[in-house]
């Protein structure tokens, strides 16, 4: 990236940055209490090319590296999590993942349009009985003539009750994986919004059922078989960078509520930031809200410069952010007190936003036993005798 393209990128984050501000943070609680993110809000995005950020000019994107699409994930995430969701699942999942697998007419036709709000997808993986163990899919297909034809259910699928398409991860009889290009208005296609939820209420949740749906041979999405090897870990590994900038983001949005309460709520004669639990408290937070930001900074420095381990470092920073941010907005509810606890406040509601990203896009445990592989490969130290033996011969 040169450097009129990096004023060009900082200059685009600052614009976000105000737009959240003007346009975003005054609706998140309203967004979150109704259930709905607004068309309206989602036009906008279109418009400003944000639902693109991070793709090449030439399909209606901004041409971001990931070091300034996180940045600018990170302004949106912090005025409101359920915006930065459609972020997540229009500019990651479905549109990277489109952009390294897709047909160029596939691209020609979706991406654009994605960029404009016009058309919106949903990733369908999850199923009422699959979630982290993604290869044992039970949605299934099976091949006649030119055709495929899809069956199954899918479920906790974000924006599917509005997505105009879905990528949608099947298995045929011999447990091959493909993902296919769904349109919503093909005959056996049904989706069931899903409400009650603890976190991510507005991002339209639903249930896809598939009954019987034929689509043809050229709404494959990649290569026949290899739908969960490339596709679906290639879509995961955009998400997760997604949404370990959305960890530091309300991490972020929760440090400033708390520091912004305890300098103006007073108890027993003192102000809250005079106490040293509280100070405690607010110390923690600063130190996991910078260490957020920057293992979050790594991961993008990896990814843009194509490093190795860049996978890994994305996985560590998912991992660190989602429970930093879980910390850190149980700490503001506790400093909050009562008020911590209504939606007249905004410490109640992050917390349970910051909740659901240890569950997302891999759960924490998940992020754990993955991170601990890596780590008794990059770090075991060998016997120096067999590392003198290995010299000599």
């Amino acid at each position: 990236m040169n450097a009129h393209t990096c004023s060009s990128a900082a200059q685009i984050v600052e614009e976000a940055r105000q737009f959240a501000a003007r346009e975003i943070r005054p609706l998140a609680g309203k967004i979150d209490a109704n259930g709905e993110l607004p068309r309206s809000l989602i036009a906008k995005l279109g418009e400003r090319g944000y639902l693109a950020a991070s793709w090449p000019e030439e399909y209606g994107g901004l041409g971001l590296d990931p070091v300034a699409y996180g940045l600018l994930t990170e302004q949106i995430g912090k005025a409101c999590s359920n915006t930065r969701a459609l972020l997540t699942v229009q500019t990651s999942l479905l549109g990277e993942t489109m952009l390294r697998f897709g047909t160029e007419a596939q691209k020609r036709f979706w991406l654009p349009q994605m960029a404009r709000a016009e058309k919106l997808g949903a990733f369908a993986l999850s199923e009422p009985h699959v979630g982290s163990d993604a290869k044992s899919v039970q949605t299934t297909y099976r091949k006649e003539g030119a055709r495929y034809i899809l069956n199954g259910s899918k479920k906790w699928i974000s924006f599917a009750a509005i997505a105009d398409f879905f990528v949608v991860i099947a298995a045929d009889s011999a447990g091959q994986i493909t993902s296919f290009l769904v349109e919503r208005e093909r005959e056996g296609v049904r989706t069931i919004p899903m409400g009650g939820m603890l976190g991510n209420r507005g991002v339209h949740i639903a249930e896809i059922h598939f009954d019987e749906v034929e689509v043809p041979a050229d709404n494959v999405l990649g290569n026949v078989g290899g739908g969960f090897t490339y596709v679906v870990s290639t879509a995961l590994d955009h998400g997760r960078y997604s949404i370990a900038w959305a960890g530091a983001a309300i991490a972020a949005e929760a440090l400033e509520a708390m520091v912004t309460y305890a300098r103006s709520r007073s108890q027993f004669g003192e102000k809250l930031h005079h106490f040293q639990l509280v100070k405690g408290m607010i110390g923690d937070a600063v130190t996991k809200v910078h260490a957020a930001r920057s293992l979050c900074l790594s991961a993008g420095e990896m990814r843009r410069d194509g490093a190795e381990d860049a996978i890994h470092q994305t996985t560590i920073a998912k991992y660190f952010t989602s429970k930093a941010a879980v910390e850190v907005t149980n700490d503001t509810v506790q400093i909050h007190g009562g008020n911590g606890c209504r939606s007249g406040y905004p410490a109640e509601r992050l917390f349970r936003e910051a909740k659901v990203l240890e569950i997302i896009e891999g759960t924490s445990q998940i992020q754990q036993q993955v991170i601990a592989q890596y780590g008794l490969r990059k770090y075991v130290v060998k016997k120096q005798g067999a590392v003198q033996a290995g010299r000599e011969a």
